[in-house]
């Protein structure tokens, strides 16, 4: 098996198309807010100074991610291991973070990439209208909002009874 480079991959795959690329969004419209409204989950992923990568999961109440504007969202942080591994790629990597939405029985996920930062919490968060305390938040830049299709929930059955 031969490695292959980066410049092969036009040969092997076909451009996607006008219609996929439009999909990506430089900011939540009303849609994806409402999406992530109806979100009791998201996996945050974060890139560290050395390149490592970390994917952790998030969840809460649908909503637990707060809508802040069209260019600005906030996610409290809640009690988990204390790794802190995100937190820590977000201070001292790029500063970068891509989230992925997602709701039960829907098979489209939701990605936002984005600069952002970590703040304490100067009031308590609601997280599906329960005021609950966070002690930092990540204040969270929008620069793209897109909405994958379901064909890798649909074959793997994730959002559907087994």
């Amino acid at each position: 098996m031969t490695d292959i480079a980066a410049s092969d991959l036009a040969a092997i795959y076909s451009a996607p198309s006008a219609r996929v690329i439009a999909k990506a969004r430089p900011e939540i419209d009303a849609h994806a807010a409402k999406f992530i409204g109806m979100s009791p989950f998201c996996v945050l992923a974060t890139s560290g100074p050395d390149g490592s990568v970390d994917a952790s999961p998030r969840g809460g109440n649908p909503g637990f991610v707060h809508v802040i504007s069209p260019t600005q969202l906030v996610m409290p942080d809640r009690s988990g291991n204390n790794r802190i591994d995100s937190f820590k790629n977000i201070l001292e990597g790029s500063g970068q973070l891509q989230l992925i939405f997602f709701v039960p029985g829907i098979d489209e996920t939701l990605r936002v990439a984005a600069p952002a930062n970590c703040r304490p919490s100067r009031t308590c968060c609601l997280d599906g209208g329960i005021r609950q305390a966070a002690p930092r938040v990540l204040s969270i830049a929008v620069r793209e909002a897109y909405f994958h299709c379901g064909k890798a929930l649909m074959r793997s059955k994730l959002c559907h009874p087994m």
